[in-house]
């Protein structure tokens, strides 16, 4: 039984801790919140907890965030963070359409080259692309 009696005590340490007074539990309970401390976590590299100057908390994963996640957070944050940000948003803007204009240019090369590799194979193909170019505008 003192198995059984070690889980039960751990289960009701974890409810306990869940419910704890001040901890938040949205990121929208950070908003105008300031933060007294950063402490890092020694169980998960670079986890951290935040505590806030009125006494609540949370804990925030590692600062390690996604390239889609970045690209996502500028283009939300823009009407907030480029007024202080001018010039890195003219260089991201320069190199996003540096990155569009390859795709663009990536997928062309592609669809050229498929249709390069498969005239000798699919005889038709020559034909149906003719047609497809005449009906259009």
């Amino acid at each position: 039984m003192a198995t059984e009696d070690k889980w039960k005590a751990n289960l009701a340490k974890v409810a306990f801790m869940k419910q704890f007074p001040g901890l938040l539990g949205s990121w929208e309970a950070l908003k105008g919140k300031t933060i007294e401390a950063v402490i890092p976590l020694k169980s998960k590299q670079g986890a951290a907890a935040i505590i806030f100057s009125d006494g609540t908390f949370t804990v925030v994963p590692p600062m390690a965030a996604e390239p889609y996640e970045l690209g996502e957070t500028l283009t939300a944050g823009r009407s907030l963070l480029e007024a202080k940000h001018a010039h890195a948003y003219q260089e991201y803007d320069r190199l996003a359409k540096n990155d569009k204009d390859a795709l663009r240019q990536a997928r062309l090369e592609k669809i050229i080259g498929a249709i390069q590799n498969n005239l000798e194979q699919i005889p038709e193909l020559k034909e149906r692309l003719k047609a497809l170019v005449k009906e259009w505008p």
